[in-house]
């Protein structure tokens, strides 16, 4: 029963809806924070070195602070950020997916925990996100008083 509500669509959209509020608020109180990520669904632009790509882990820890946390934005169904990676400090900007987000930390403790399974579901963010039918970001965005609390 647990691995079929995990796979439940509507499920996935609770659990994405979720972590998108979470980090409104964590951005709306400036609060730096983690996200352990499968690092499989994520995106770097330009693309990092293969030296340092090989020393993810499948599930990385990105730390929001500092200029990271200033260079974060949320569009959609995705988080982006900025950050400098390995000893060269290479700078790339990160496309991470909500459901990609396993957990967010706040000062060593986990304060959400993702249990659903993105696979299928990030495959099918693009396609609700053009229909814009289950787009909660939109909603949000709707208000003019909240355009404050996004990150450009």
């Amino acid at each position: 029963m647990l691995y079929e509500m995990i796979k439940n669509r509507e499920y996935t959209q609770i659990m994405s809806h979720h972590i998108q509020e979470l980090l409104i608020f964590l951005f709306k109180e400036e609060q730096n924070f983690g996200i352990l990520c499968k690092i499989e669904h994520l995106t770097f632009d330009p693309e990092l070195p293969e030296h340092i790509r090989s020393d993810f882990r499948p599930m990385t820890l990105f730390f929001m602070a500092g200029y990271t946390f200033e260079s974060a934005r949320m569009e959609g169904d995705y988080l982006f950020f900025e950050a400098g990676f390995g000893s060269e400090n290479i700078g790339s900007f990160v496309k991470v997916p909500l459901l990609s987000i396993m957990q967010i930390i706040v000062d060593e403790t986990p304060i959400f925990v993702n249990l659903s399974s993105p696979q299928e579901s990030i495959t099918n963010q693009s396609t609700t996100q053009d229909n814009g039918v289950e787009n909660s970001m939109a909603s949000f965005l709707s208000n003019p008083e909240n355009q404050k609390f996004i990150k450009e």
